[in-house]
């Protein structure tokens, strides 16, 4: 059967994006800006992240699946803000020979989060990419007035949480690339499955915000790897961090593969993708955040604390710790574009 003739720019818009743009502020993608009156009382919280084939994913991957992960890893930063997520424009830069099957998955995976997370279309571009599929992505959200949580408010005496389990979407990528890997670690076809859904598709604890909203003093997500961002939270805020390495929350799965291969220990540490939340927490208030994330459903794990900045300069802002109380060396920064 032949492929369908690809449509128009217009027609591309009104076809797949026109049925995501459900908001009023979006006037259904019939002008070429929105209009957005914040929530009263509130404060908009925006971010913008592209993810491209070859970098964030594989330009083979299903579109489905690429487009959730561009909503999701721009959610993630919001839901570290403490942030409601509102809505989001979509810059698209299409290859020459997409086909509109892909189109057709492209949409249905964003009108599917577009559902589980409470957000509407409200805007965007479309181009020709000469180098592949590209997708930029600018979500929009919503906190009290002045109650923004920023990665810069952490405070000697804080405790330091992660949401979830750290390592799986680095872990993932390694068996991407080799897939022999999986039988080296010894892992169950469902342990191999578990970490290439986790690179392929994010998590977003969207569910989590009030939480950090009500109880976190810093927060960001961790889509570089914990070693690189816990040490941008450290700068912004002026502190040392200290993390105990054997405290760091592990799938089974990932928990399986370090134990064939110790070696691993620093992909999980400075890995990127994870798009886990680092959250600083006030001692007095880490049973309340604790209490507050299981009402959400979402595991968190202290793992390390946040002390003074260091006097020499010259000393580390991040320290891993061994089972010893030991610094242990990790060797890696995590991911870096440039």
């Amino acid at each position: 059967m032949a492929e369908p003739v690809r449509p128009s720019e217009d027609a591309l818009i009104a076809r797949w994006f026109r049925p995501l743009a459900t908001d009023p502020a979006s006037f259904r993608l019939g002008d070429d800006c929105a209009s957005l009156t914040p929530p009263p009382g509130a404060d908009l919280v925006l971010k913008t992240d592209a993810v491209a084939a070859g970098i964030h994913f594989f330009a083979d991957d299903p579109w489905d699946a690429v487009a959730a992960k561009a909503l999701r890893v721009n959610l993630s930063d919001l839901a570290a803000k403490g942030a409601r997520p509102l809505g989001y424009l979509l810059s698209l830069a299409l290859p020459a020979d997409w086909r509109v099957d892909q189109m057709e998955a492209f949409a249905a995976g964003l009108g599917a989060d577009q559902a589980r997370f409470g957000v509407a279309l409200w805007g965007g571009d479309t181009i020709r990419s000469p180098d592949g599929l590209v997708i930029s992505i600018t979500a929009i959200g919503a906190v009290p007035q002045g109650r923004m949580v920023r990665r810069g408010g952490a405070r000697p005496g804080d405790r330091l949480y992660v949401s979830g389990t750290l390592g799986d979407a680095a872990l993932g990528l390694m068996l991407r690339l080799d897939p022999d890997r999986a039988s080296a670690w010894g892992l169950t076809p469902a342990a191999r499955d578990h970490l290439l859904a986790r690179y392929l598709l994010p998590e977003p604890r969207v569910a989590l915000a009030p939480a950090i909203l009500a109880h976190a003093r810093g927060a960001m997500d961790l889509s570089d790897g914990l070693v690189i961002d816990a040490g941008r939270m450290a700068r912004s805020s002026g502190v040392s961090i200290r993390i105990g390495a054997a405290a760091v929350p592990l799938s089974p799965a990932a928990a399986h593969a370090l134990e064939a291969e110790p070696g691993l220990l620093r992909a999980i540490l400075a890995g990127g993708d994870d798009y886990e939340l680092l959250v600083a927490v006030p001692a007095a208030a880490a049973s309340d955040f604790e209490r507050a994330a299981a009402d959400c459903g979402i595991g968190v794990t202290a793992i390390g604390t946040v002390g003074a900045a260091p006097v020499d300069a010259d000393a580390p802002i991040v320290t891993i710790t061994g089972s010893d109380d030991r610094a242990i060396a990790i060797g890696a920064e995590g991911f870096r574009h440039f």
